[in-house]
């Protein structure tokens, strides 16, 4: 469910009172819209973490890149604070044009991990990601599991493959040389990374 509050005072005091919670560092404004995303819990926290540190590892090896465990990400350089993201995971390379502001970057990372949530919108989200020139999205699905890869095409972000339990087909990604299918698990499924050339693999 959705509430849109109308009532400058009441929202300035809802901020406020969320801004000393965890739940500020996970919300977004979109377009001067300020969405409060879902708390994360603790399974969409290992994941992210996990992801970030498989892609850290990866890329400090290599000197090609970094990654972030949850940044912002905007399409302006002044007055960020009225339209940005906050993707769950962020993979820059070394040669991305995107700018460093401190706070935020101007531009978009080469790879965005977007792990839903119940009521989460983070598919309304590609048409932004698409403008900033993300290259490549992947969505983690908790309900049924699935992975989705997207990849930038013709200025918009398009599917390029489905990773499920029943077909567990392996993802291939441009930005960094992996391969990602779901796996099954004991208590849920699992994540498979594994480098294309087969020297190394997780599960997470």
């Amino acid at each position: 469910m959705s509430l849109l509050i109308n009532d400058l005072e009441l929202a300035n005091r809802l901020r406020s009172e969320r801004g000393a919670t965890d739940g500020a560092k996970h919300d977004e404004v979109w377009d001067g819209v300020y969405v409060m995303s879902p708390l994360p819990n603790n399974e969409h926290l290992i994941l992210s973490s996990e992801l970030w540190l498989v892609f850290r590892t990866l890329l400090k090896a290599s000197g090609s890149g970094i990654a972030f465990n949850g940044v912002n990400v905007s399409d302006r350089e002044q007055g960020w604070q009225k339209n940005y993201r906050e993707p769950d995971v962020a993979v820059f390379l070394s040669d991305n044009s995107a700018k460093d502001c401190g706070t935020h970057w101007r531009g978009g990372p080469d790879l965005v991990v977007e792990i839903l949530s119940p009521n989460d919108r983070a598919r309304e989200k590609l048409d932004f990601y698409a403008r900033l020139g993300v290259r490549e999205l992947l969505v983690v699905d908790r309900d049924p599991w699935t992975l989705e890869l997207y990849r930038a095409d013709a200025g918009s972000l398009r599917i390029v493959g489905r990773s499920t339990i029943d077909h567990p087909v392996e993802l291939a990604s441009t930005v960094l040389p992996i391969t990602l299918r779901l796996h099954s698990g004991p208590d849920r499924p699992l994540i498979e990374i594994t480098t294309i050339d087969r020297r190394q693999s997780w599960m997470i």
